[in-house]
């Protein structure tokens, strides 16, 4: 029995001394440990800046260093040292409370093997001498400029300092071996210092063993922007203001113009303008015609939409059919077209102002279409582009998309028959209108003819005559009149049907043109400058009218004119009403009943029996504008 408990005290013995030396290697290795960590606390005293980081790491921002050991299976050849590994912590919420792991996500030792940094631990002897000379005053900032002149043999903390927000790592002279970022996020210098790829870790790693530089390596950082697809990331930036696609301001015409990556989608009749995600939307339905609040007439021409989309809206931008290189200019031929006034007022004088500034290279783009039309003024609108028109009815027929860099949408329109200088884009007036039309029809004159000039001609006066309403009843006594006075006279009876070369060109032959009000007074746009337009103006309190519809427009063009308002015993109205009726005393009140009222009544209600002593008056006012000064 006692040679048992001796036995077993020996055993105990043995135990004891086992257990001594597993604590004691234990101890060593804790002290060896603490003793090679440059972040250890044990070294808080010995230096400033280390205290300053290992306050920084404890924020959620900045990441901590840890020393691990690779194993000699799993680590490169070559690389037996320990290695400094930078590990961003989780980012927390505003309270600092990290979020629950979901399923399928990394955990914070994962996510190391994704960006992990790998430094040889021997720099960290060259850290702790310079931290001694810091502490001998031969460095007043240690950390301050390592992001301008990073020294080789810098520490990443060094670096770290320096490179906030994001976290960069000091290239040193000693070889390195950092993993590749991900193609979202590297760098060209990275695509530059790629070498063959080595498998570690089950990542792909690249060598980079170039001298040091002040360059730095921009990291990924977790849960960031390259983390997220660009279309999302173009979703969370605010959105950009455009500048307006459309004006809606002038009281004619809505007119909008616009520029980019422009989609004319004609089954639809919208032009789609091409943007960035981040672009505020616009969306604007315009009727591309100048009669801006007439309904009636606004009712005959189509809407078109002009909208703004990005490449991923749903449904995306049509696709371009066809491509052009010059602008677009969109216009109805609808409203009150086919009346030769409105063919003018509201079609061609803005149509000139508008494309005036392309020199005929811009695509001319119609709704409305009809082919009379485009017959009888084919040299103007040959004149005014280069391209044949495109009917927007029949590119809808075919599915068509047209794209285009420039775009406009309906047609700058000032007043009745004038382009007006000050609002002009290209600073047009009209005289450059009536200049064209003469150079489109090769009209000869551009001046009127002068008495006295030894050539023995006299001027030519040309009335225009009317069928159906406001019909001159003694048009042959005003001819003999007009004789009498020392003009060449003759009658007008041109058709809408007939050729605008021939019909422009008579005009042209004159020095005075007389008619009643109505549409063939447009036709004073083929007179010469200097020539007279001589406006008879109907019964019923009309002057404001005539005045407002081809009065001011002739002045504009540069014409003489010359406003005979008719009295009560020239009209036959006073055949039709008795003496004391409204329509006599006071006209004016009626126009309360609107303007189909007015023309039912005060316009194709009557016509007229020119007073000869009255007209012969006019006459010699006009004559007297062609004597030679």
């Amino acid at each position: 029995m006692k040679q048992q408990g001796f036995g077993g005290l020996r055993f105990e013995s043995q135990r004891f001394r086992l257990l001594s030396i597993v604590v004691g290697c234990f101890l060593i290795s804790v002290t060896f440990l603490l003793s090679t960590r440059p972040d250890s606390t044990v070294f808080d005293t010995l230096s400033p800046k280390m205290a300053w980081l290992e306050e920084t790491r404890s924020t959620p921002a900045r990441s901590a260093v840890k020393t691990v050991k690779p194993s000699s299976s799993s680590s490169p050849r070559g690389l037996g040292r320990d290695f400094l590994v930078d590990v961003a912590p989780k980012q927390g919420d505003a309270h600092g409370r990290q979020p629950e792991q979901s399923a399928g996500e990394k955990t914070e030792t994962e996510w190391v093997k994704d960006t992990v940094i790998i430094q040889e631990s021997s720099a960290v002897a060259a850290e702790r001498a310079e931290q001694e000379e810091a502490e001998q005053g031969h460095s007043a900032d240690a950390g301050a400029g390592a992001g301008e002149d990073a020294m080789p043999g810098a520490t990443e903390e060094e670096v770290r300092d320096a490179a906030v927000p994001t976290r960069a790592a000091a290239i040193t002279a000693r070889p390195a071996v950092e993993t590749t970022p991900t193609p979202a996020t590297t760098t060209r210098h990275d695509q530059d210092q790629l070498l063959p790829e080595r498998a570690t870790g089950g990542r792909m790693m690249k060598l980079q063993a170039e001298p040091a530089t002040t360059e730095q390596q921009q990291l990924p950082t977790p849960g960031r922007l390259e983390t997220a697809e660009p279309e999302r990331a173009a979703r969370d930036q605010p959105q950009q203001p455009l500048p307006p696609l459309c004006d809606f301001s002038d009281r004619r015409s809505d007119v909008c113009d616009f520029t980019g990556d422009i989609r004319m989608e004609a089954n639809t009749s919208s032009f789609v303008v091409v943007v960035d995600a981040a672009t505020a939307a616009q969306s604007h339905k315009v009727r591309p015609y100048p009669r801006k609040g007439d309904q009636t007439c606004m009712g005959r021409v189509p809407e078109i939409t002009v909208r703004t989309a990005s490449s991923s809206s749903t449904p995306p931008p049509p696709q371009c059919t066809r491509t052009h290189s010059v602008p677009a200019v969109t216009f109805s031929i609808g409203g009150y077209t086919g009346n030769i006034f409105h063919d003018f007022s509201d079609v061609l004088v803005p149509l000139y102002n508008t494309v005036h500034r392309y020199r005929g290279d811009v695509q001319l783009v119609m709704a409305n279409v009809v082919p009379w039309w485009l017959v009888k003024y084919d040299k103007l609108l040959r004149e005014l582009s280069r391209h044949a028109p495109l009917d927007l009815a029949v590119a809808a027929a075919k599915g068509e998309t047209h794209c285009f860099r420039h775009a406009v949408v309906s047609l700058r329109a000032h007043r009745e028959l004038i382009i007006e200088r000050d609002r002009s884009p290209d600073g047009l007036a009209t005289p450059d209108f009536t200049r064209f039309i003469r150079r489109a029809l090769s009209l000869p004159r551009d001046a009127p003819t002068r008495l006295a000039d030894g050539m023995g001609r006299k001027p030519r006066l040309l009335i225009i005559a009317r069928h159906r309403t406001r019909i001159l009843l003694n048009l042959g006594d005003m001819l003999r009149v007009a004789e009498e006075a020392g003009f060449e006279a003759a009658v007008s009876e041109s058709d809408v049907g007939d050729s605008i070369s021939r019909v422009g060109a008579e005009i042209n032959s004159a020095d005075v043109l007389l008619g009643v009000h109505g549409a063939g007074l447009t036709n004073m746009m083929f007179l010469a400058p200097g020539a007279t337009l001589v406006q008879v103006v109907p019964w019923g309190g009309l002057q404001w009218i005539a005045r407002m519809d081809y009065g001011d427009p002739a002045e504009a063009m540069g014409l003489r004119y010359v406003q005979y308002e008719i009295g009560v015993e020239e009209s036959s109205l006073k055949d039709t009403y008795p003496r004391g009726h409204k329509i006599f005393t006071d006209p004016t009140s009626l126009h309360k009943k609107g303007f189909g009222f007015m023309r039912r009544t005060l316009m194709d209600g009557q016509n007229i029996t020119l007073d000869l002593g009255r007209f012969r008056g006019v006459l010699h006012q006009a004559l007297g504008n062609y004597l030679v000064q």
